[in-house]
This record gives C-alpha cells, structure tokens and sequence, in this order.
C-alpha cells in the first residue's frame, strides 16, 4: 500500500468550537466545511492538515461513535518558547510546563476544547543515553 495522504480526525460533539480553536491558535485554515465535517490545513505548510468530525454523523460506523480521548497530538515546531508564550498569553491552560526532555524534546502541553492532548514540541540533542535508542538517521537536530 502506498500512503498518498495522513492526518488525523477529531471526533467532536462541537465541530464550530473545535475548528474555531484549531484555526485561532494553532494557524489552520479550512479547506472544505460543511457543519458536520471540516478539513484544516496549516496556513504555514500545507503537508500538514487535521479533520474535525461530528462523532454522531451518520458516516461514521455506529460502533465507533462518539468523542476524541486517549489522544495526544504531537506539533513539532521551530520556535517552541515563541509558541507557548503566544498560547499562554492566549489564556490556554499549559497542562505540562516548558520543558527540556533527556529523551530529545523541549516541550509543553496544552488541551484542545474537546481534551485532546496538543504537546507543541522543538527537537533538541538528546543525552547520551537516549541517543543510543534512536536509529542511526533518525537524530537530526
């Protein structure tokens, strides 16, 4: 099989609040929109784009309705602090404070309006240690 496209979809019991979040603070413009399904795109880089759902629509399968949980979001970004200030300034709860990770990640947390874990994230050299996890080509910062 060969991928032509990924990205993900949120199901949401409020599609308008969802997308209305996603374009104001994380810079995603709406591509096609109807009032049970909206697809963003980055305003920034088009490769990167995210699907709101109704979880009570009709299309999708009725064992598998319902709301987003479990799920974290991963924004990899160039300028991590510029990025929290701006959210926090927002008045957007950091769940998770700006920090830098021995694992290779200078990150932080927030919530979307559904739960969903946004974790905006800056690659940085990992330790010595957990370089020794990462597959030869896999470290580039």
């Amino acid at each position: 099989m060969k991928t032509t496209s990924y990205y993900p979809v949120l199901m949401t019991g409020d599609v308008a609040g969802t997308v209305a979040f996603y374009v104001e603070h994380f810079r995603f413009q709406p591509l096609f929109e109807s009032d049970w399904y909206v697809h963003l795109q980055s305003s920034e880089d088009k490769r990167v784009n995210l699907a709101i759902v109704d979880g009570d629509h009709e299309t999708i399968p009725e064992a598998g309705r319902g709301r987003a949980a479990g799920l974290l979001i991963n924004f990899e970004v160039k300028d991590v602090d510029a990025v929290h200030d701006r959210l926090a300034a927002a008045g957007l709860p950091i769940l998770r404070s700006l920090r830098d990770e021995a694992f290779g990640q200078r990150h932080f947390i927030v919530s979307d309006p559904n739960g969903v874990l946004i974790d905006v994230i800056k690659p940085i050299p990992p330790s010595e240690e957990f370089l020794a996890l990462y597959a030869p080509d896999a470290v580039g910062v």
